[in-house]
């Protein structure tokens, strides 16, 4: 069970546990989870990507396992704890797949410390990028959580826990292991430090590829389309009948489309 302390200023000091799966020798990929999850929420994703990578799965901060100081919540501080476990791993470059939070450790760290990642996956998010528009669309999600708190089945398309209860249940489940998360703690995510104005990417060149689910409630497609056209040289890929967890949601679609791209580009 490895986790590595992290210690960026005095209020960034922490310990982020991770888990790795598949040979040593293989190209990285990491998967970071929303805030709806933790790194269980990859439950289908591990046993698929290991077979020929090295799979990296982590708890973000206070998620999980992963713990930081009281006020240590915040998105400045998502990029370091990556770059902390592949360096404790000895990874000097990896493949990011980021679903929704998840997403503020991506596109920072693919912006930042562009040797460090081979290519980037944005599932369900804008990865901090902003404009008036993600603005928006952030502001409704952080009032839905502020008023009904982290609602799994929100993160669902609305015919979702109908039509698969037993994996609603599932899905709710991992979510409230995160016994440690203050839905007030995601505000973090909205914060004015946390935003990447687009021309902030006029130098980017990571490959990147943003999921759209159809029915996503939190992000819209119509948002991530928005996002997809922001970011230079990203490919969207739809995802029907899908809600905001398209990973969970259609696993197989999400495996194939992903797994290809990680291929090409990692």
């Amino acid at each position: 069970m490895p986790s590595v302390d992290v210690l960026q200023g005095t209020d960034g000091e922490g310990s982020i546990y991770y888990e790795t799966y598949g040979p040593d020798d293989a190209a990285a990929v990491v998967f970071a989870h929303g805030a709806g999850g933790n790194r269980l929420s990859w439950w289908q994703q591990v046993p698929h990507f290991s077979r020929q990578h090295r799979v990296i799965a982590f708890d973000h901060r206070t998620f999980g396992r992963s713990r930081c100081k009281p006020g240590g919540f915040s998105t400045r501080y998502f990029a370091g704890d990556l770059l902390a476990i592949l360096d404790a791993e000895g990874v000097s470059r990896a493949s990011l797949v980021c679903q929704s939070m998840g997403g503020w450790t991506g596109l920072p760290t693919a912006l930042r410390h562009p040797e460090r990642v081979a290519c980037l996956v944005l599932c369900d998010t804008p990865g901090g990028l902003y404009t008036d528009r993600i603005g928006e669309a952030l502001a409704q999600t952080g009032e839905r959580i502020r008023t009904a708190g982290i609602d799994a089945n929100a993160a669902l398309a609305p015919d979702f826990p109908a039509r698969r209860p037993e994996m609603a249940h599932l899905y709710g489940q991992i979510s409230g292991l995160n016994v440690a998360v203050e839905p007030t703690a995601l505000a973090a995510l909205y914060a004015e430090e946390a935003r990447i104005a687009p021309e902030e990417l006029t130098s980017y060149r990571t490959p990147t590829l943003v999921l759209a689910g159809e029915h996503d409630l939190l992000f819209p497609r119509e948002m991530m389309a928005h996002v997809a056209d922001l970011v230079p040289g990203a490919e969207l890929r739809d995802f029907p009948g899908c809600g905001h967890s398209t990973y969970f949601e259609d696993p197989e679609a999400f495996n194939e489309h992903v797994g290809a791209f990680v291929s090409k580009h990692g």
